[in-house]
């Protein structure tokens, strides 16, 4: 596969991961939820840190893990130039395409969106607000709104631990990037194989 065609996807998934977090931003308030289906909602929230919300703690915390970021997209990158040059297998350069896609969409709030947008706290997000961002470059938040309760409910009392506890799976809500990131690196663990071709002994 060549590089235009990797280009190409990493291209469409930027497009539909910013367009779809640029609308939530400026339509929905924090929080703000509609339901799709019943076991699919749109649910605007903003992730501070990695995934599952972790953070690393600290003032420079998010400038650390943002700086980190840039490094991890550079190195995806050239793993993805080299791959492409050494004429790696389509399934490993689809791979590494949607990996990037999806780090560089995510990378793009980090820097861009705190500068760029007002805070949705409460309100509607504005582009480019006269009194500034709601925080400096570096320091933006991730906009995620994809949200799939497949199973929201109470626990049976038989079982151990967590009997009569309400449960939610699926809980984490992510974005179109987010979906990129482990596709690609589902496609890495269920086709290593085809990804990795092991070389013949001459």
């Amino acid at each position: 596969m060549s590089l235009k065609k990797s280009i190409l996807i990493i291209a469409v998934i930027l497009i539909v991961d910013q367009i779809s977090k640029i609308y939530i931003k400026t339509n929905f308030k924090l929080y703000e939820s509609i339901e799709v289906f019943s076991w699919f909602k749109i649910l605007f929230i903003e992730n501070e840190g990695m995934a599952w919300g972790a953070k690393i703690p600290g003032s420079y915390g998010k400038v650390i893990l943002t700086v980190f970021r840039l490094f991890a997209i550079v190195g995806i990158g050239w793993w993805l130039w080299d791959s492409t040059r050494k004429k790696a297998p389509k399934v490993l350069l689809i791979a590494i395409s949607l990996i990037f896609a999806g780090a560089l969409g995510n990378i793009i709030d980090s820097v861009f969106y705190g500068f760029i947008f007002s805070d949705s706290s409460g309100q509607l997000a504005t582009f480019m607000p006269e009194g500034g961002g709601y925080a400096p470059w570096l320091k933006g938040k991730v906009v995620d709104m994809l949200y799939f309760p497949l199973y929201d409910g109470i626990l049976p009392e038989w079982i151990p631990f967590w009997g009569g506890e309400r449960f939610v799976f699926f809980e984490p809500v992510f974005n179109v990037a987010d979906t990129a990131i482990s596709t690609g690196f589902g496609i890495l663990l269920f086709f290593h194989k085809k990804a990795f071709p092991k070389k013949s002994d001459k």
